[in-house]
């Protein structure tokens, strides 16, 4: 899958580790790595729809770019 071979280019802006720590009611150093993590686990359903990537996994979704693989928000699924 595309998102998982290009793992090594996710990042984000500070504003969006911001967003999603509290989206997600995270308390984590590293916001990226978090979501590479998410991303790569077997668990995650990844689904891409128009310019964006959607990876759900656990009680998140996570929302990633696809051109620029800029992770743009994540939050809690809707159950």
């Amino acid at each position: 899958m595309e998102l998982i071979r290009n793992i090594a280019k996710l990042h984000t802006t500070e504003l969006g580790a911001v967003r999603i720590r509290r989206n997600l009611g995270l308390d984590c150093g590293d916001v990226v790595e978090w979501c590479r993590e998410q991303i790569c686990s077997l668990e995650a359903v990844i689904e891409r729809r128009g310019k964006n990537w959607y990876a759900a996994v656990g009680s998140a979704v996570i929302t990633v770019n696809a051109y620029s693989y800029t992770i743009i928000t994540a939050h809690k699924a809707v159950p």
